[in-house]
């Protein structure tokens, strides 16, 4: 430290660490070469490792279209699978861009709008070759929601003014997220929640959309009610039902008979099985076109009072294009659903997107993602569109189709393009009743299944009742209100098992890993984990083990750490105590931060107070100047009290990735009650496999890590104190010398060997792994006991 920093410490009155803990003290030093002694972190080795460099700035900037990165290589072969999948999702967008439109209270040429927008745009930015960006079901019905109260309280507006402004604030706020690298914000929503919003969403919308589907008019049946409000009403009013009931039903009756045929066709008929994915994709294209069709054939001439309710009107081309309203009114009347939006944007996007670059075999970088989307909705109101984010069903037939590339989404906007500029007037004619049908087809898939929420059940029952939490919430309350239960409930739990780890004391046990044969010399040194045979077949097995030489099993067994109270799992038989009386092995299970660090410490205290005895008991002591804690009876004496005194505590960090003041706070004062309890000996505090230079320095500043000379008292002075290092063994070549190492304890000696002239030869010798200037921070468990037994 350089002086001038000396000096304003302590003007300021800061009182500097000593460098009693960097320097080797006698009984510390290695006879070598190659001592270690690891440097500690400062606040400028904190900046670079998070703020970017020059490399970092550059690889930034080009992340940000990833494009570049695949479109030199783009070829005939790609273009064919991008063509196929491309013509496949728009023949499906087109009427599902339609009717979701109908779902956000809009028009249903705002849906085409989106649509075009969102496969338009996204392959410029994407890391994903399955996505395809557009209005969706659960989106189109929360942004319904938002415009209809919007609309209410702040009249001037009109609905699409309010959803293109939702959609710009929306995709600003998801834009900078990308731009600032924090996509991984969507990791903080598990994935019972995602299932639990996904079945109450659709379980709402296909309620939503049944009066349609029966011709109920809303005035009847209020479908934006609360789910189980328009399950009673319409089971109230279903004698209101008109002919629309005819066309949905059939419609939704001949969607779910179209794929259950194709797809057992295609099991049935392997080599056919290609052309049985596209009848069953083209589905909603086909039921659409014959419904319209027939409404054609029965309204065609009373266009004033068409037999059951249809679309009509769609206005040819881009007829909304605009700067879309942007000002503190029109933002103040969504804000309180802002958050609820932005949710629905994350979670749709990132886990399809996610779900299907695992299934085929590629990662997306969920930040990039989040760019793809928030420009996707800053540029979409420009052109008419409403918030947009990945689609579930629109991706999985792109990906069964065979999409190569994101240019797929490039085929898909010009087939909504040309139906924007050439179909409108067929899109009159559709009746509304299919739509509905066509929706309630699409959020059926998202039902989570019974035999999913079983594997949950297996994996976490707790997680189940959040799930269904959720979805209850869902139905008897809003989408909104859903997502907010599912994500806090599940915060709650996880601080709450943060709060509430527990850590375990270790015991130490000899084990051999043996193969389940009846050969017992296949048995030595075999691999347990390389067999498929399950357990030991008979008796037999066991015996031979048990009959092996005991010094073959000694060569091939070593040591590992149990739970003393079998909490994992292990079998009962075995007994399993602490390594040394006096001497305990704790390991932290779950981290070590301030939310754990009392509930570890004072497990930690509480066992080991129970479990030993203090080193000094002064029985002639005044009642009053015992300590009120004290629970040693009043007449006791050392010979009476057959536990073991407190030598050392070990404590593995394996599972602890960090520290803060609090948990190290909390650690020094169990210490001090500790030492008192210990006193006049000194308690030794050994780590085992600490993972971070930032933990060591912050255990370090605490005065762990080395043997305090200033701590000392009698029988343990700094003279009897005696190190041990883990050494590992290094070889090189250099020319004219070799050095070989040899190292037992604390001393490594060094040889010089001669080698021929003008040769090299290989350099074998051995080094210390960890800092020599903390003897106390060992590589393993293992190390550690064998440095405690060394000075027991």
């Amino acid at each position: 430290m350089a002086p001038w920093q000396r000096a304003a410490a302590k003007v300021l009155g800061i009182k500097l660490d000593s460098d009693k803990g960097d320097s080797v003290t006698r009984g510390e030093s290695i006879q070598s070469t190659d001592t270690y002694v690891e440097e500690e972190p400062t606040v400028v080795d904190w900046a670079r490792e998070h703020f970017p460099g020059r490399h970092d700035t550059i690889e930034y900037f080009t992340s940000l279209f990833p494009f570049l990165q695949w479109i030199g290589n783009y070829n005939l072969l790609w273009l064919t699978g991008d063509l196929i999948a491309g013509i496949t999702v728009g023949f499906v967008v087109v009427p599902q861009g339609m009717a979701y439109a109908l779902l956000a209270q809009l028009p249903p040429e705002y849906g085409l709008y989106s649509s075009f927008v969102g496969v338009m745009i996204y392959w410029f930015f994407a890391t994903s070759k399955d996505i395809t960006i557009g209005p969706v079901a659960v989106m189109s019905t929360l942004v319904g929601n938002i415009v209809v109260k919007a609309t209410e309280t702040h009249p001037q507006f009109t609905k699409p003014q309010v959803a293109s402004a939702l959609a710009v604030i929306c995709g600003s706020v998801v834009f900078a997220i990308g731009m600032l690298r924090l996509g991984f914000v969507v990791d903080y929503i598990p994935l019972p929640a995602i299932a639990a919003f996904m079945t109450g969403s659709a379980l709402n919308i296909a309620m939503g959309q049944t009066p349609t589907l029966f011709g109920i008019p809303s005035s009847v049946v209020n479908n934006r009610a609360e789910t189980y409000k328009v399950f009673i009403n319409f089971w109230k009013h279903i004698g209101s039902a008109r002919l629309d009931a005819a066309i949905g039903l059939t419609a939704l009756t001949m969607l779910y008979l179209i794929r259950i045929v194709s797809n057992r066709m295609a099991k049935r008929f392997p080599k056919q099985q290609r052309a049985w994915f596209f009848i069953s994709t083209l589905r909603t294209a086909f039921v659409i076109l014959l419904y319209t069709m027939i409404s054609w054939l029965v309204n065609r001439h009373r266009r004033k009072t068409p037999a059951f309710k249809i679309v009509q009107n769609v206005p040819k081309g881009f007829q909304h294009m605009g700067a879309p309203v942007l000002n503190s009114d029109i933002i103040s009347s969504f804000t309180g659903e802002l958050p609820a939006a932005i949710i629905v944007l994350l979670i749709e996007h990132i886990a399809i997107s996610k779900s299907f670059g695992r299934v085929n075999g590629y990662q997306i970088n969920p930040s990039q993602e989040l760019i793809a989307i928030g420009i996707t909705n800053i540029f979409g109101p420009f052109f008419g569109g409403y918030p947009a984010t990945g689609s579930f069903s629109r991706t999985a037939i792109k990906a069964k189709a065979g999409v190569r590339t994101p240019i797929a989404g490039v085929i898909t906007g010009i087939i909504v393009l040309l139906a924007i500029y050439l179909l409108t007037a067929v899109f009159y004619y559709i009746p509304s009743a299919a739509l509905s049908a066509v929706i309630i087809h699409a959020v059926g898939d998202l039902i989570t299944p019974p035999n999913v929420l079983y594997r949950f059940w297996r994996v976490s029952p707790f997680e189940v009742v959040i799930f269904f939490a959720g979805v209850l919430v869902a139905v008897f309350s809003s989408i909104e209100n859903g997502i907010y239960t599912t994500i806090s409930v599940s915060a709650a739990m996880l601080l709450f098992r943060i709060a509430k780890a527990k850590g375990h004391f270790l015991g130490r046990i000899r084990v051999q890993v043996v193969p389940l044969d009846n050969s017992s010399s296949e048995t030595l040194g075999g691999n347990y984990g390389a067999t498929s045979k399950g357990f030991p077949k008979s008796s037999a097995d066991i015996k031979a083990v048990n009959e092996t030489p005991e010094g073959a099993i000694e060569s091939t067994s070593h040591n590992v750490y149990l739970p003393i109270n079998h909490k994992d799992g292990s079998n009962p038989a075995i007994d399993i105590e602490s390594p040394f009386p006096g001497v305990f092995v704790f390991r932290f299970s779950d981290g070590f931060n301030y939310p754990n660090a009392a509930r570890y410490c004072d497990q930690l205290m509480d066992h080991i107070i129970a479990k030993t005895r203090r080193t000094s008991i002064d029985a002639s002591t005044r009642p009053g100047d015992r300590p009120w804690n004290d629970r040693t009876p009043r007449n006791a004496s050392q010979e009476e009290d057959i536990r073991p005194t407190l030598k050392a505590v070990i404590l593995d960090f394996s599972a602890v990735n960090n520290t803060d003041i609090t948990s190290v706070q909390t650690l020094i004062d169990t210490r001090n009650t500790l030492d008192k309890h210990a006193a006049p000996n000194h308690v030794d505090w050994h780590f085992a496999s600490i993972n971070s230079r930032w933990t060591k320095r912050a255990l370090t500043s605490a005065g762990f890590g080395y043997h305090s000379s200033g701590e000392e008292t009698s029988g343990s002075g700094s003279e009897q104190w005696k190190s041990l290092y883990s050494v590992a063994e290094v070889s090189s070549r250099v020319a004219g010398i070799s050095y070989s190492a040899t190292g037992s304890g604390s001393s490594i000696k060094k040889t010089d060997l001669e080698a021929p002239s003008g040769g090299s030869v290989q350099v074998s010798k051995k080094v210390v792994v960890n800092s020599i200037n903390k003897p106390l921070f060992h590589i393993d468990l293992d190390a550690a006991l064998l440095a405690v037994q060394e000075n027991l």
